[in-house]
């Protein structure tokens, strides 16, 4: 097994033991999830085919979807994708596909996409740069990238100095800290512009809409 795979399977692993726990607290800050959720409605159409990568337990994909034509979920934890499954079936929510797979080894088009979500994630990735450039490929022209981030360079940043021991341990999933504005300028690097950014007070979360230009 290659050093990549034993660390997804790994985090794996950790989300699989975390999944009840995690289905099972609330939202921290349920106004800001809210208007998280009404922004980004305002960028679907009910035509729209959407990615949302690290979907966890599945909250906001089975709420977005009555806003869009289909949802390709996925996540690492097969554990969060069960929970998913039963939050559909109890909605009556059909047009969402769930996907046991790594963000990398999803399989899909370039340019499939009109909206890529990535939601509580990119800090949880080896390299979000090549993340945030495998998002850009995959979103059509003129299409967005919505995410939210957990920032932890500003205020949290000994986590930096705490996160691998953690890890070697059990304790942590991998966790990368770094800055809004390092995130920033991480999606306009991409080729991504930045039109909407958000944090409410006090929140490590950074709310970014960022869109694709058009051709």
């Amino acid at each position: 097994m290659s050093s990549q795979s034993k660390a997804l399977s790994k985090d794996q692993r950790f989300w699989d033991r975390l999944a009840a726990k995690y289905a099972n607290n609330p939202i921290s800050d349920e106004a800001a999830y809210q208007t998280k959720l009404e922004i980004t409605r305002r960028h679907f159409s009910p035509e729209m085919e959407v990615l949302e990568f690290g979907c966890g337990t599945g909250m906001t994909a089975v709420s977005h979807a009555p806003f869009v034509k289909h949802i390709h979920a996925t996540d690492l934890s097969g554990e969060m994708l069960e929970i998913a499954r039963g939050r559909a079936v109890e909605a009556k929510v059909e047009n969402i596909s769930f996907e046991r797979v790594g963000f990398d080894d999803i399989e899909a088009a370039p340019e499939r996409y009109a909206a890529v979500l990535g939601l509580s994630i990119l800090h949880l990735l080896e390299d979000r740069d090549a993340a945030i450039a495998r998002v850009y490929a995959l979103v059509k022209p003129g299409g967005v990238f919505i995410s939210s981030t957990a920032c932890l360079g500003e205020k949290l940043w000994f986590f930096g100095l705490i996160a691998p021991i953690g890890r070697f341990f059990g304790l942590f999933p991998m966790l990368r800290i770094f800055t809004a504005a390092q995130l920033v300028k991480s999606l306009q690097q991409a080729g991504f512009e930045i039109e909407h950014q958000w944090r409410p007070d006090k929140a490590v979360a950074v709310f970014i809409v960022a869109r694709k230009p058009a051709n």
